[in-house]
């Protein structure tokens, strides 16, 4: 094992031949490989040439960690349906809860000047629970405050001789649901499977067609993740909209209801059913349930018309997440060219 740090990767007519990198005395060296993986991460540099980026900033995470101080429900992360946009909390340790507030937009009130220390003890402190309340004011004044972008990006491959990209290189969801190792794991798994009864990496071009199974094998569990990622993301957020309230809170209320109506959202979110159908059924399933209570018990003009509006506003928060994600991928993949491609014949 050699570390160092990756300045480029070796393309010849086409293929990647491996890397380019500074090791730790600053030295540039180059490494030859017949299968280059890349998963640098959500800041990567090397992607450009292995995919089609297409990089969406919804929001930014506003990070802290508490001390001494207990959760409402201990051991179990919790989400506050904040205004303007969810909050988090998590246990770290026995004595530590890490906050994440995530702030919409791509800027954050800056922390050198104190907008963030107001923005954080007028804004957020009081729509913390009680419980949390004096243990974030300490947080706050301690000034131990790091910001991280949360970035999105559905995955568009450009399959390319000797390499393949992984991880938040290749796709990225908001990670109100923490599904980034989720999804990280999976892929893992896929490609390790697919790898396994290979011999001889040294035919670019056939492995290269042979790899692309693996942007097809890890749709399920990787499209299910990333939609409801992005979905929930905006069900949760805050809006003028009454449309959209009434939708924030039946989903909730869904939740509430115990049995399958949070067995199977929660399923969905770790991963553990990969199935997007699912997914689509459940989230409709909680935008009829909101319409339900719209109409009950006598229902009015208004009503129907907010009623109206909700089932619209799902369909419009679901259905571009979905189409970027691949409709044929996510719901059809055994009609996908490369599924399930045979591993390449050895050479003689």
């Amino acid at each position: 094992m050699e570390q160092g740090t990756v300045i480029s990767l070796l393309e010849e007519k086409g293929t990647i031949k491996g890397v380019q990198y500074k090791n730790k005395d600053g030295q540039e060296l180059t490494a030859y490989a017949p299968l280059t993986i890349v998963c640098d991460g959500c800041f990567s540099n090397l992607r450009r040439s292995l995919c089609n980026p297409k990089v969406d900033n919804p929001s930014c995470f506003v990070g802290l960690v508490l001390e001494n101080c207990e959760l409402p429900c201990a051991n179990h992360g919790h989400v506050i349906l904040g205004d303007p946009s969810p909050i988090l909390f998590y246990p770290i340790s026995s004595t530590e809860v890490r906050c994440l507030v995530d702030v919409p937009g791509q800027k954050v009130p800056s922390i050198s000047n104190g907008d963030m220390t107001k923005y954080l003890k007028t804004t957020v402190a009081p729509q913390v629970p009680p419980e949390l309340y004096d243990a974030f004011i300490a947080a706050v004044n301690k000034g131990n405050i790091r910001t991280m972008p949360n970035r999105s990006m559905p995955a568009d491959p450009r399959p390319t001789p000797g390499a393949v990209l992984m991880g938040d290189a290749f796709n990225m969801r908001h990670p109100l649901t923490g599904g980034g190792m989720t999804v990280a794991l999976s892929d893992i798994v896929v490609l390790r499977n697919l790898l396994r009864p290979l011999r001889d990496l040294n035919d670019a071009s056939t492995l290269c067609k042979y790899l692309e199974s693996f942007y097809t094998l890890r749709k399920p569990v990787a499209s299910t993740i990333n939609t409801l990622a992005g979905a929930l993301y905006k069900v949760f957020s805050a809006s003028p909209d009454q449309a959209r309230k009434e939708m924030r809170q039946a989903c909730f209320d869904y939740l509430s209801l115990g049995g399958l109506f949070s067995e199977g959202p929660i399923s969905l979110l770790s991963g553990l059913n990969p199935r997007p159908l699912s997914l689509v059924l459940h989230f409709f399933a909680v935008a009829v349930f909101g319409v339900g209570r719209l109409l009950l018990p006598f229902p009015s003009p208004k009503r129907m018309w907010i009623g109206a509006r909700l089932l619209s506003g799902a369909s419009g928060i679901i259905l571009p997440i979905i189409k970027a994600e691949g409709i044929r991928q996510m719901f059809f993949p055994a009609m996908v060219p490369a599924y399930y491609r045979t591993p390449p014949a050895l050479q003689e």
